[in-house]
């Protein structure tokens, strides 16, 4: 690393959750400066689709790597892209991969996940971010722009795709699926980062009143419909769980989201059980991670660096009754096998793995 990128990291902050961090007196904004590079077809950026050549970096704590394992679930790219995961805490410099062998990943070979940002460009001096993809054989990063890379997982990996993978992205709905995207992220993905590192009572209050504004949206929209967008479970629905499923056990103390719980929202509640029971998206969800990471890396917010032993998580597994609301879960595909031995969530850490 470095003199200038280990200085950065050290005073910004920036490998703290996507770049959040508290700065007093100050609204929170988000770094969304990513590695735009991109795999495709026809290799346009220099890195075709090939199975085999590329690993998918994606730590369980995080929302947006959390995004790339159920799409890669889905889809059932397995084969054809390998994925490491990176423990749920690092320090300001880098994700590690403290949960490997010798504390390396197994396939790269390198114990942070810095060092394949360097090996792309060594001054990089911006967020070392998951989920991120690197290509195995020069041992370089890609991309870290998620909310490309689900994308192109369903656009662009077509051909590795497993016999009945769901049209995540239907092109019939994607003007519906960008508009509800938009608004989830800005005021829901990332409304809840305003509120739990905003550097001001004024800030917070802001965020806090846009955050629920928006939940009272979507509360009022589920009602109706089982899916955010259409009949089956499109990329407007991964994007949306991953928030949901870490806002009790997370967001609604830890970043003072606390106007009621996910779990007294009637619509909201049943319709991420609903999800979270559905074969490729609460299989990939470990609580246990998802608080180490928020609670132990957050000093600024919690100095104690104290986890929470609650939540009671037994809830996800209570019948929803969303099935009434009609709608096909995959469409016209079928859901995914079971989770491979070595991908799954440890014992203990969801209602889904027993101890």
């Amino acid at each position: 690393m470095s003199q200038t990128n280990e200085k950065q990291a050290e005073t910004t902050g920036e490998n703290s959750t996507q770049g959040a961090y508290v700065t007093g007196g100050q609204e929170f904004k988000r770094d969304t400066n990513y590695i735009e590079t991109r795999i495709t077809r026809d290799g346009a950026d220099g890195y075709p689709v090939g199975a085999g050549r590329y690993r998918l970096v994606a730590a369980r704590a995080c929302p947006w790597a959390n995004r790339t394992i159920i799409v890669r679930r889905l889809l059932g790219l397995e084969d054809a892209l390998s994925i490491g995961f990176p423990g749920p805490t690092h320090d300001k410099r880098s994700w590690t991969f403290d949960l490997d062998p010798g504390g390396k990943d197994p396939v790269l070979g390198i114990e942070r996940l810095q060092q394949a940002f360097f090996k792309r460009d060594p001054d990089y001096s911006r967020g070392i971010t998951v989920p991120a993809v690197v290509d195995i054989s020069s041992g370089a990063v890609v991309t870290n722009n998620f909310p490309q890379m689900t994308l192109d997982f369903s656009s662009e990996w077509t051909e590795f795709q497993r016999e009945g993978a769901p049209d995540l992205y239907p092109e019939d709905k994607r003007d519906e699926i960008d508009e509800v995207n938009k608004r989830v992220f800005t005021e829901v993905n990332n409304g809840v980062y305003r509120c739990g590192f905003a550097g001001s009572q004024q800030a917070y209050d802001d965020a806090y009143d846009r955050l629920f504004t928006a939940l009272d949206w979507l509360e009022e929209r589920l009602t109706g419909q089982r899916y955010l967008v259409g009949d089956t479970i499109t990329e407007a629905d991964v994007r949306l769980f991953t928030t949901l499923v870490r806002f009790d056990p997370v967001y609604h103390g830890h970043f003072k989201c606390n106007r009621n719980k996910l779990c007294e929202m009637p619509a909201l509640w049943g319709y991420a059980r609903d999800l979270f029971q559905t074969p490729g998206f609460g299989d990939t969800i470990d609580f246990v991670q998802i608080k180490q990471h928020y609670y132990i890396v957050h000093e600024d917010i919690n100095p104690t660096q104290i986890v929470p032993k609650g939540p009671e998580l037994s809830g996800w597994m209570s019948e929803h009754g969303r099935e009434k609301l009609g709608g096909r879960p995959f469409g016209n595909g079928t859901p995914p096998e079971a989770v491979r031995d070595d991908e799954k969530v440890t014992a203990g850490h969801s209602p889904l793995y027993q101890a």
